[in-house]
């Protein structure tokens, strides 16, 4: 049985540890006046720091849970350590050499006893990753070599990251670290080996590419193994299975080297892949780190916010770098879901090209890499376009859905004053009035079903009402074809029933031309007639004859130029209608990948805006 540490080595060790030093592998820490430091509690969710370091007393408290302890109980608490592991582990940083005693006398061991099981299995693992990095450089390894190589990275990069090959061996590994005093179970906790069918122990990983994964302290944990052969039949990449010190939850690949950038930065770059930490870390995006076999969340974030001591006073920023296929943009849409845990703004960088950081830094170089992290854009506005972009916008319906699905995402905005803002900018993406979607966004911030968008939904594109100043404007045109079609025609029917809005002035219009055009047409009853005859519904028949009596809006007889203003401002309402619609689509469509269709619809809106100037001017002195 394992003997305990003797007392005055546990006082050696706590005298020579810097309790800042060990806290700050996990927590970014800053003055708090008087030799005090503090950060974000690694033991409890918090926005504002409450925990507490006093470097002098050499000791640390968090107001917020009530934790507290010196650096071995926050090493025991940080890291599930017993104390034995957590004296242990302290004493290695500190180059102290541990003497122990037997538990039923006080003599001296002669030698060190059984180390605590962290300690063990991180040994295991550090003698793994040397046999791995020996294996390749073996005449097996060439196609890891080749694999390294054909992505951009040399025998240098290679070791920096500790990359290593897993033999065409049943048992090589194992029989090594058993050589070394590693026991059956020792290797089958730590995820090294296996039993075989057979009941004998043989190596986890054959015939792979290996990174080794280390915790946030260097230590090395786990393994990520990639595929190189084709008649592999397992998984792409395999990883280390759950064990003791290995949480795939909770782990990020690259953290201990990123560790200290992301808080003198106050920023982190959230990559897909091993290589593209690789990539990235070599062209000069040192934040970059990976979750490991699994979907980034919770516990992700958790230790991300300690580093980037992610409070209300200092927001940092999250960058996610996702492929631009399928399933990076679920990745995003998985990532915004949690956008909430972080006080931090969140962005997404993504390669015009669709390629991840490793591709684009061999396809393009270092500063192609760099260029894409600066080309962020918030992580709200990828998932406002990922949602519009599956509707066809050019529809009503199509609107509506799309306002419906997007109302959420606007509502889930943390920064409330950013809030109206989105809602103006969503209302502009679909071609919308700001008023519906601002309703809809407001029944989905209080929970209501469907985002509560059905209603203001159905008013999205509203027919404007019977006093509104356009549908002023459409009946004096309408009166104008009936009443005075001589005066009117020619002008009257060069603006089609399209330009109108409301849909029983289309109906009107529509018969007009029905019946033959008003610039075809005689003043009187049988004109009148005529269009009622023309109508398609009972409401307009009811209209045509409440127009045809209906007085004019001007004092006096009208003239040409009457009806050139009504039909100017007639037809500037439908221009103005079409260039939002215009400006809706083109906010939606990317400059870099469709840049034909971008400035053909560019130079329409041109057009359209000088029309709609030329018709303001000639509408000028109004009704």
């Amino acid at each position: 049985m394992a003997g305990r540490i003797r007392d005055e080595d546990i006082a050696l060790v706590r005298e020579r540890t810097s309790i800042a030093e060990v806290i700050s592998d996990t927590v970014t820490l800053r003055s708090a006046g008087g030799g005090n430091l503090k950060g974000l509690c690694p033991f409890h969710d918090e926005k504002s720091p409450s925990f507490n370091v006093s470097p002098a007393r050499n000791v640390w408290y968090c107001f917020g849970c009530g934790a507290g302890g010196d650096a071995i109980k926050f090493l025991m608490d940080a890291d599930h350590l017993s104390f034995v592991e957590s004296v242990e582990r302290l004493a290695a940083r500190a180059g102290i050499q541990l003497r122990y005693v037997e538990n039923d006398q006080a003599a001296p061991r002669a030698a060190r006893p059984q180390q605590g099981q962290r300690q063990r299995l991180v040994a295991a693992h550090a003698a793994a990753v040397e046999f791995y990095q020996a294996q390749l450089g073996t005449a097996g390894a060439r196609p890891a070599r080749e694999f390294l190589a054909q992505r951009g990275f040399d025998r240098a990069a290679a070791q920096r990251y500790a990359c290593g090959f897993a033999p065409d061996a049943w048992d090589l590994l194992t029989k090594h670290l058993r050589q070394q005093g590693f026991t059956h179970d020792e290797l089958v906790t730590a995820g090294l080996s296996r039993p075989s069918r057979s009941g004998t122990l043989i190596d986890r990983f054959r015939r792979r590419l290996m990174w080794p994964i280390r915790d946030i302290t260097g230590d090395p944990i786990g393994f990520g193994a990639r595929k190189l052969f084709d008649d592999d039949d397992g998984p792409k990449y395999l990883n280390t299975p759950e064990t003791p010190i290995y949480k795939k939850s909770h782990v990020l690949y690259g953290i201990d080297q990123a560790k200290r950038e992301i808080a003198k930065q106050g920023k982190v770059v959230v990559v897909e892949g091993y290589t593209d930490v690789m990539a990235c870390h070599l062209a000069d995006v040192p934040t970059a780190v990976a979750t490991c076999g699994t979907a980034f969340g919770a516990d992700h974030i958790s230790v991300l916010r300690r580093l980037l001591l992610d409070t209300d006073d200092v927001a940092g920023e999250i960058i996610f770098t996702f492929d631009g296929d399928a399933a990076g943009q679920k990745a995003a849409l998985r990532a915004f879901d949690d956008d909430q845990r972080f006080v931090g703004r969140t962005f997404i960088a993504v390669s015009p090209d669709n390629m991840d950081p490793c591709d684009l830094r061999l396809a393009k170089g270092d500063l192609a890499v760099r260029d894409l992290v600066a080309r962020r854009e918030p992580l709200v506005d990828f998932a406002l376009r990922h949602v519009i972009n599956r509707y066809d916008l050019d529809t009503v319906d199509g609107r509506v859905e799309a306002m419906r699905r997007a109302a959420p995402i606007v509502a889930k905005i943390k920064d409330r004053e950013k809030r109206p803002e989105y809602v103006r900018k969503l209302a502009g993406d679909l071609g919308m009035e700001i008023e519906p979607v601002q309703r809809a966004v407001l029944a989905a911030a209080s929970g209501q079903p469907d985002g509560g968008a059905a209603a203001p939904a159905r008013a999205a594109r509203p027919a404007p009402g019977a006093d509104s100043p356009m549908s002023l404007v459409e009946r004096e045109a309408l009166k104008l074809a009936l009443q005075e079609p001589v005066l009117a025609g020619p002008m009257f029917d060069a603006v089609e029933a399209a330009e109108y809005q409301h849909p029983v002035h289309v109906a009107v219009r529509e018969a007009i031309a029905a019946a033959g055009g008003a610039a075809a047409a005689t003043q009187g009853a049988v004109w009148v007639e005529a269009v009622r005859d023309a109508c398609a519904d009972l409401a307009a028949q009811a209209l045509v004859g409440e127009l045809a009596v209906e007085p004019l809006r001007i004092d006096g007889e009208p003239d040409p130029r009457y009806v050139s203003v009504t039909i100017a401002r007639l037809q500037w309402g439908s221009v103005t209608g079409r260039i939002r619609d215009l400006k809706s689509k083109i906010q939606r469509i990317n400059p870099v990948s469709n840049k034909d269709e971008y400035f053909a619809l560019f130079g329409e809106l041109l057009s359209l805006e000088q029309h709609a100037r030329a018709l303001r001017e000639q509408a000028a002195g109004g009704l």
